[in-house]
């Protein structure tokens, strides 16, 4: 049985309709209507990745299933709001800051080099930090830790700060000026005005201050609810612990699950 209800399921469908019309395809001429198309997407999000057997299961081809599958995750990717959007929301909805992380979606197919700062030959999706291929995707939580935005996919050899001045940096400076400051770890330090990291320990080995203790244990706190946004991704849309699709599709991946978090949330309208 799949574990979404039954809403979940009618609001994807409602998409998967509104494309056929968008494109006009004739009523009756698909193999399987909005609402079966969206539970095989659906069942794909939930870590069910065998696509032949998932078109089996459903009586479609090997070639339909994936058609279906890649057309469920681009309805579900363009409802995803922009970072500017999310800002917004934001701020209407009343958040003190938002948090900002980076995280690293494992995948495969990724043979393509690159030269490194040191000017040596290195595979450009492998990330040293990991010791595996992945996507470097960048996201902005809620304090209470809901995932609101997450950015287009970087190769896993790029540094989060690397990755997050590429996409989001500028308009959290703007959004920090209008009183909505972003917490993020350590690995951010120098990321900019209104990017509160920890301050790091002296080199000479003397401690902190009780000052800047009392700093950090308090922005500890009020990040960590705010970093389970990607547990909540990866835990409940399991196609994201481990992506074997092109690299390319990671961004619109990620971004249909955070639509399908929203809208088991209630965080977005059913369509735009």
């Amino acid at each position: 049985m799949l574990d979404v209800s039954r809403d979940l399921v009618l609001q994807v469908a409602r998409l998967l309709g509104a494309e056929r019309r968008r494109r006009g395809t004739p009523k009756g001429s698909r193999a399987l209507t909005p609402f079966w198309q969206a539970v095989g997407v659906l069942r794909w999000f939930r870590g069910e990745m065998d696509i032949p057997g998932l078109g089996r299961d459903h009586g479609i081809s090997r070639a339909t299933g994936y058609r279906y599958v890649d057309e469920g995750i681009d309805v579900l990717a363009d409802q995803a709001p922009d970072l500017h959007d999310a800002l917004d929301r934001a701020r209407a909805d009343g958040h003190a800051y938002l948090i900002m992380d980076g995280t690293l979606m494992s995948a495969d197919r990724c043979a393509e080099q690159t030269l490194s700062v040191k000017g040596e030959l290195i595979d450009l999706w492998y990330s040293g930090k990991a010791h595996h291929h992945a996507g470097n995707i960048q996201a902005l939580s809620s304090p209470g830790g809901l995932p609101l935005w997450v950015s287009d996919v970087e190769p896993g050899s790029v540094h989060d700060l690397t990755a997050a001045r590429a996409h989001l940096l500028g308009a959290l400076y703007k959004a920090a000026a209008n009183g909505l400051p972003t917490l993020a770890d350590g690995g951010y330090e120098g990321a900019g005005i209104g990017i509160l990291t920890p301050i790091k320990n002296p080199t000479d080995g003397q401690r902190l201050s009780i000052g800047n203790r009392t700093y950090n244990r308090l922005l500890r706190g009020l990040r960590c609810l705010g970093e389970r946004g990607f547990a909540l991704l990866k835990t409940r849309w399991r196609t994201l612990q481990h992506i074997t699709a092109s690299p390319s599709k990671i961004t619109d991946i990620t971004r249909a699950a955070l639509v399908l978090t929203h809208f088991e949330h209630g965080h977005l309208p059913e369509t735009r």
